[in-house]
């Protein structure tokens, strides 16, 4: 989200950064536009239905790209909850809310008006060895309550297009990495930890693969789809960065 924002703002654009502030949250990795005329912060869940309505209010905006969310899978096998108000409620509450204020607006800027959802290739669960990559296309198979929460939202926005015609485009993303992550994920965590010289945890024998996407890429990538996707359409955004675990870790280690 906060490199977004900074990417967002160096295009010339207006944010407006709607934020609970949960324990992922820093404002530090905004300070260095946090002074910058073109941005507005307000503090609060996306859950909360009058808080939606009045940034709306406030700031009449002509795009609303969602990536509020819970987003860690250990997090979400201990407490499922969070998720689950989150990721569907808040997701719920936010296509309230976005309806409401599309329909306000006039014909002409109603047919400018974007919601732009961000996801996870997690919905669509696991692949072996030899499968082919996910496509759009690829049906979902959620294997944690984090995924299944997400397959819900993305599930959610897809009706409010076909049902109400609110204006939406998604995108499903691999693992994002990159500065001021917070370091709960690997890389962060990796780094973190060589710097402490405290013990490297790594699930099982460190064989799960993943793709890594670095968080500027994505930040381009999404900008484009905002612009240019077709309304209704799925985007699978990838880094073509697929690495072991700890092969990751090694590299890690060699670099410190």
């Amino acid at each position: 989200g906060s490199a977004l924002v900074r990417y967002l703002l160096k295009d010339g654009a207006e944010v407006i950064n709607f934020d609970k502030l949960t324990y992922a949250a820093n404002l530090e990795s905004l300070k260095v536009i946090e002074n910058n005329p073109a941005y507005h912060f307000v503090q609060a869940d996306v859950c909360d239905s009058s808080a939606l309505k009045g940034a709306f209010s406030r700031f009449a905006p002509d795009a609303i790209m969602h990536l509020a969310a819970e987003s860690h899978v250990d997090r979400s096998i201990e407490g499922p909850a969070e998720f689950i108000q989150t990721n569907i409620v808040g997701t719920f509450q936010v296509l309230q809310a976005t309806s409401e204020y599309w329909r306000t607006l006039s014909p002409e800027k109603r047919d400018h008006f974007r919601m732009h959802h961000i996801s996870t290739d997690e919905v669509f669960g696991s692949l072996s060895k030899d499968d082919r990559p996910f496509t759009v296309d690829h049906p979902y198979d959620p294997r944690s309550p984090y995924s299944a929460s997400k397959a819900a939202s993305d599930h959610l926005v897809r009706s409010w297009y076909h049902t109400y015609g609110l204006p939406v485009v998604l995108s499903n993303c691999s693992n994002n990495y990159g500065p001021y992550q917070f370091p709960e994920k690997l890389i962060p965590l990796m780094i973190i930890n060589c710097l402490a010289e405290i013990k490297l945890p790594i699930y099982g024998k460190g064989d799960n693969i993943r793709d890594w996407l670095y968080v500027e890429d994505h930040c381009d990538a999404i900008y484009t789809v905002l612009n240019g996707g077709k309304l209704g359409e799925t985007y699978n955004i990838g880094g073509n960065n697929e690495i072991k675990n700890i092969d990751i870790v090694k590299t890690i280690c060699e670099k410190m």
